[in-house]
């Protein structure tokens, strides 16, 4: 499930980014994605590959790896996001949540610490616009 309003749109020097084109209310459900699931052996070929930067380490070894479809490898990180995240190991899924209201035309963002105000610095930190 992935709301209508959602599109995929260049998000500056991210590359692309996830926006929306109507009003959100905060704790908006606005995206449920399956995943594929990837043993550990199999998300170290991974790691050699574009794709890596595009998986969720998965299971609570956090040896495996997810792609995730729908949208959800789509939304760029911030460290104050307005969504964030849950994956269901069971159901081989993650929801996409906001945590705040967001303006038409806005990105969505979600923190790659999994916490969406989470400042713990993320490994590509070095990489990221901090204006």
């Amino acid at each position: 499930m992935i709301f209508p309003f959602l599109t995929i749109a260049p998000s500056g020097n991210k590359g692309k980014g996830v926006f929306t084109s109507e009003n959100i209310l905060a704790n908006t459900i606005i995206e449920i994605s399956p995943v594929i699931v990837l043993s550990a052996k199999e998300r170290k070929q991974l790691e050699n590959t574009k794709l890596f930067h595009y998986i969720f380490e998965w299971g609570d070894s956090r040896k495996k790896a997810a792609v995730a479809l729908g949208y959800v490898s789509m939304y760029n990180h911030s460290y104050d996001a307005n969504c964030e995240y849950e994956m269901d190991f069971d159901e081989a899924s993650i929801t996409i949540k906001t945590v705040k209201a967001i303006k038409k035309g806005e990105e969505l963002h979600i923190n790659y610490n999994a916490v969406h105000n989470d400042a713990t610095e993320v490994w590509f930190h070095h990489l990221i616009d901090q204006s």
